[in-house]
């Protein structure tokens, strides 16, 4: 054996020691060529642990050893841990996040992420567990504990007491966990995680981590007000999956970056082993909803993969949607082909309830196109379809909200499509004044830029213009606008009562400016808009 491992090394590295070998009969040249691929694996496997090595050298020096390890983990304890400044920020962030999306508006719940605080806790939790500190890791899963019930509590509070109980978009988006969910998770601890341990903390980092976790603790909180226990019990996963991946990225990214036991004080083999207790009972949890999320990756694939099989000819998907929460699963799919089917939705059903082991409901529609080009031309129209229906349930959404805010039925509601304008008489809200009537407007209209809302208050009385200085004040200037505003919805002309000549000419400009001619009135001191004429009963 010893010879003919040295034979074959010595013939590979002379192409004519190689051909007298072969040509005598001295070995064989199939075993020269195993041989020689050996020793090139040998080879490759030696400099591959030396290129390992020289990396983890050169990331012990230029990285690890560049890190301030005990700065880092007293800046980390420092916001780790439960305070009323915490538990202040928690509750106004929440409160946000809430009315955020209750609103559906994207943008206040951004806000609510600029303010909250809980990247101090969780990234604590993170470091915690890389060192194996049990106090430090117990003082931030109290903030943590403390902040989410404190978070769930106010906002179920203020979903109790909103005239606003119903799911918006923003809301239903946080219900059903899924692969991109946890990847906003992973990267927002990513980049937490970094930023902490290189000292680049600031306001966008805590975005980053409030991202994966206000707008689910919110929904968690309308969920338990409104008892639907869909929105919360799925909301409730999403925060809990996104809060563990974000505390277990961190660890590792410690340890990555060379944070271990050693930098723990008093550690002793029981907390050892309560550390390791605690790291398995917060990713269980995690473990439960990442196969639950694998799952439904894979049955969404499933469902097209089968779709497209149960064809013999090409066909293109054009629209989709399936609800795997249904019992049964519910599957409703356009296609487009050359060939219709008539099993094709008989054998995608019965293979889709093979594969799901789950009884599946299939709605299949099919579409007939000769070529590429009409099956593009009727893609296009299902698509023109889809948005159609679109703006169909967004009118019908609008009407509704329009009603409900307006305290009328939702046939009193005039809906213009084409033109997009939107229409409604108020009626009277137990006192609520102009003002009231013009912010629900306002509001309505907020959510929905594409359309023009008209809200039509209830005859009211019209305010004060109060003036310093012969020009109006600020509140003078607002119910200026406000009787403009009035005089515009009901249709009504207005009058200026009181005031000297020169304030009374200085409002009807800014009136007549806003598209209103106002009769000016003499009367006393204070001017007072008032209505010209009285309503036709």
């Amino acid at each position: 054996m010893t010879g003919k491992a040295t034979i074959p090394r010595a013939t590979a590295r002379s192409g004519g020691d190689r051909r007298d070998a072969a040509g005598s009969g001295a070995e064989p040249a199939g075993e020269s060529r195993t041989a020689h691929r050996y020793d090139e694996n040998e080879d490759f496997g030696v400099s591959l642990a030396y290129s390992l090595e020289v990396f983890r050298r050169w990331w012990r020096i230029q990285v690890i050893e560049t890190v301030d390890q005990p700065a880092v983990i007293a800046a980390r304890r420092e916001e780790a841990y439960n305070s009323p400044r915490f538990l202040f920020m928690l509750a106004m962030s929440a409160g946000i996040a809430i009315l955020g999306m209750l609103l559906s508006s994207p943008a206040v719940v951004i806000g609510a992420m600029l303010i909250a605080p809980l990247i101090g806790p969780i990234i604590g939790a993170g470091f915690a567990l890389a060192i194996g500190d049990y106090g430090w890791l117990a003082g931030s899963v109290r903030a943590l504990v403390a902040g989410t019930a404190l978070g769930v509590g106010l906002t179920a509070l203020i979903v109790f007491v909103s005239p606003l109980q119903t799911i918006t978009p923003e809301i239903a988006a946080r219900t059903q966990p899924n692969l991109f969910d946890l990847g906003v998770a992973v990267f927002s601890a990513l980049a937490g995680a970094y930023a902490m341990i290189r000292g680049r903390e600031g306001t966008i980092v805590g975005v980053a981590i409030a991202t994966a976790l206000m707008p689910p603790l919110a929904a968690v909180g309308f969920g338990l007000a409104t008892a639907n226990w869909t929105v919360f019990w799925g909301a409730s996963l999403l925060y809990i999956t996104n809060l563990m991946t974000i505390a277990l990225v961190a660890t590792l990214m410690a340890r990555l970056y060379g944070f271990s036991h050693t930098l723990s004080e008093r550690q002793t083999n029981w907390q050892t082993v309560i550390i390791v207790v605690i790291f398995i009972a917060l990713a269980t949890p995690l473990f439960f909803s990442l196969r639950q999320i694998v799952w439904e990756t894979n049955a969404a694939r499933q469902i097209r993969a089968t779709l497209v099989a149960s064809f013999e000819s090409q066909v293109r998907i054009s629209e989709i949607d399936f609800n795997l929460d249904a019992e049964p699963i519910t599957v409703e799919a356009t296609v487009l082909t050359p060939e219709t089917s008539r099993v094709a939705e008989r054998l995608s059903e019965e293979s889709l309830t093979a594969l799901l082991a789950r009884p599946v409901d299939l709605e299949l529609t099919q579409f007939l196109v000769g070529t590429e080009a009409e099956a593009e031309t009727a893609e296009i129209a299902a698509a023109s379809a889809r948005e159609r229906r679109d703006e169909v349930q967004q009118a019908r959404e609008l009407g509704a909200r329009l009603a409900m805010l307006a305290g009328v039925e939702a046939g009193a509601v005039t809906i213009d499509r084409d033109n997009r304008r939107a229409i409604v008489r108020a009626s009277g809200l137990g006192g609520a004044g102009l003002a009231t009537f013009r912010a629900i407007e306002q509001r309505v209209a907020d959510n929905y830029p594409d359309w023009n809302v008209e809200l039509i208050p209830p005859l009211s009385a019209l305010p004060t213009i109060p003036f310093a200085d012969g020009e109006p004040t600020a509140q003078g200037l607002e119910n200026l606008e406000l009787a403009a505003w009035a005089a515009q919805r009901l249709g009504l002309p207005l009058a200026l009562e009181g005031g000297s000549v020169a304030t009374r000419e200085t409002a009807a400009e800014i009136l007549s400016e806003a598209g209103v001619e106002p009769q000016l009135i003499v009367g006393g001191p204070v001017m007072q808009a008032r209505w010209a004429t009285a309503p036709e009963e």
